[in-house]
């Protein structure tokens, strides 16, 4: 399923494109780094997977993707929202190949903000569960890198090909230190950081930046009353992270001044306590 808002007219200004995966609900992070991301004049391809929310206690969120769409739209952004099941290997190329046509250009950025989150630990983890994070999580997350190295040409009338060169191209990746009681999670979100920080050196020479940002607590609707009580008492700020905190530091990293960041694991969470 595709949905793709288009604003008019035809002519206007060309604005890069980023592809931010993960964007199913409309208060999740990866929602309001694309809201961010629009309003800083990009065009936004993303993807989402309803069956992952469907078997989440938090639910599908009706026309999340028709919505979220829609507001990049009035924020003056082209939109193409691609369901895509990250299990399936084949998924990162047909997810560029829609990006690439719909919007009418290659992918400059790339956010990845998807994940498979069911909590279990050491002794109860299944080795389904095990291996459906270490697919969502990490396998498809290289195979989106993988993608994007072997497709970027760097943007119109940018200084590209050399590593000495003007970066133009981006990598964020959203990751998480939480690994008790969530192993498979965390564990897949370790190899996920590993993997963006070999990018930034193994796609320096095409004048790509690759970062990992960790957001801290955040809750977009997933924490329990305790949980979060005690969260916002471990944070000197006296507040829980928020989708636009997430944002306004991918928004950077994207942006010409964000270039020199990089090879990073970068930690926006307000000085929370691990």
């Amino acid at each position: 399923m595709t949905i793709t808002e288009q604003p008019s007219p035809a002519s206007r200004p060309a604005r890069p494109i980023a592809l931010i995966t993960g964007v199913g609900r409309s208060i999740g992070i990866g929602a309001g780094i694309a809201r961010r991301l629009a309003a800083s004049g990009w065009d936004v391809a993303f993807t989402y997977w309803t069956p992952y929310d469907r078997r989440m206690e938090w639910g599908a969120e009706p026309g999340a993707a028709a919505s979220i769409a829609k507001e990049l739209a009035e924020a003056g952004a082209r939109t193409a929202a691609i369901e895509a099941d990250l299990t399936d290997p084949d998924a990162p190329a047909r997810i560029f190949d829609e990006a690439e046509q719909r919007l009418g250009g290659p992918v400059t950025a790339l956010v990845l903000a998807h994940a498979e989150s069911v909590d279990s630990g050491l002794l109860d983890t299944t080795v389904e569960a095990f291996d459906r994070h270490f697919a969502v999580n990490s396998r498809a997350s290289w195979l989106l890198i993988r993608e994007y190295g072997l497709r970027f040409r760097g943007a119109p009338g940018s200084a590209t090909g050399t590593a000495t060169a003007t970066a133009t191209g981006r990598i964020v990746a959203l990751t998480s230190d939480h690994t008790v009681g969530n192993l498979p999670y965390g564990a897949s979100k370790g190899a996920l950081d590993r993997i963006t920080l070999a990018a930034a050196h193994e796609l320096a020479h095409l004048g790509v930046t690759a970062n990992v940002v960790n957001p801290g607590p955040v809750d977009t609707g997933w924490m329990t009353d305790d949980l979060r009580e005690a969260l916002v008492r471990g944070t000197p700020l006296g507040r829980l992270g928020t989708p636009r905190d997430t944002a306004h530091l991918v928004d950077f990293l994207c942006s010409p001044e964000g270039q020199w960041i990089n090879g990073q694991l970068l930690k926006s969470n307000g000085g929370a306590a691990a």
